[in-house]
């Protein structure tokens, strides 16, 4: 039994190959997408919360269709959705119009702030608008698990923060965890990356940027576990030492581990392709270790 590939920490043999064009000829009916959920059936390859792993295995067998190892039923259904669409132009969040007025005041006098995670809400446009407005690296819309917050004082938003699925692969952090390969795999879902931070730049208030982060950790593990029914353990983030000291976060206490190899996930070479980054961390638990590296 040879191997042939070994795809999202599954090794694939020679007898998977027979078994996929096995499943290929006696369903010759049915669709890419009801053959991946066939094999994932067959394979019991699961998500952690028991949900079929069918995006993950279509992109195995479009892998192995175009390595020429099986052979696909034609493409019977194309996604209108134009952000599935490569190469087609995304549309831009439409402009929103909010409080331009310059706030330079001490923080408490605005405090308790509001945070309204607005994911799914009628907020999330406005969201979007602002980080397309007046963030440097402007709006991207995720893809996977997410959560987006917006920040209010006095009845005006004054700032925002975006997190994600972290990525699976980031050395100084997967050295300051201690976590094996095995157990980064299946807890890495545990972990929420801070994709974007912005403090709208009319608004100056001294501590205001660390504040949100300390208030951020109370409650993005029960917004995330309501929405993706799983709790987050560990949060991080890049910072770009070329454009930021990264002063609030290591205000809020937050660690940093290491720097970045300067590739990205789909660098076709180990040469670095982009500037370094700072590698930060922040635990929301005392047994976080014990929680990721538990298999």
């Amino acid at each position: 039994m040879e191997t042939v590939c070994s795809y999202r920490g599954r090794i694939i043999t020679d007898d998977d190959i027979d078994f996929i064009r096995r499943l290929i000829t006696d369903n010759p009916a049915s669709s890419r997408r009801a053959l991946s959920e066939k094999l994932c059936e067959a394979w019991n390859w699961r998500q952690a919360n028991g949900a079929l792993r069918a995006m993950v295995c279509r992109s195995l067998m479009l892998l192995l269709h175009r390595a020429g190892h099986i052979e696909l039923p034609p493409v019977r259904w194309v996604n209108p959705n134009p952000l599935a669409q490569r190469g087609r132009e995304r549309k831009k969040p439409v402009p929103s119009l909010v409080d331009t007025t310059p706030l330079k005041i001490n923080l408490a006098a605005i405090r308790p702030l509001e945070f309204h995670q607005v994911r799914h809400t009628e907020e999330e446009p406005l969201f979007n608008s602002l980080l397309d407005q007046y963030h440097y690296l402007g709006y991207v819309q995720p893809v996977g698990e997410h959560l987006k917050y917006l920040i209010y004082a006095l009845g005006r938003p004054i700032a925002c923060l975006a997190w994600s699925s972290a990525p699976r692969h980031l050395g100084p952090r997967d050295r300051f965890i201690g976590w094996s390969a095995e157990a980064r795999r299946k807890n890495v879902r545990f972990l929420a990356y801070n994709t974007r931070y912005l403090i709208l730049p009319f608004v100056e208030v001294e501590h205001l940027a660390s504040h949100i982060l300390g208030r951020i950790a109370q409650l993005i593990s029960y917004d995330w576990d309501r929405l993706y029914r799983h709790p987050i353990h560990y949060l991080e983030t890049f910072v770009d030492p070329g454009r930021f000291r990264g002063t609030c976060y290591r205000a809020a206490n937050w660690k940093v581990l290491g720097l970045t190899t300067g590739r990205g996930k789909d660098a076709p070479t180990k040469k670095p392709n982009r500037s370094l980054k700072e590698v930060l961390g922040y635990p929301l638990t005392k047994d976080f270790r014990a929680k990721l590296c538990e298999v």
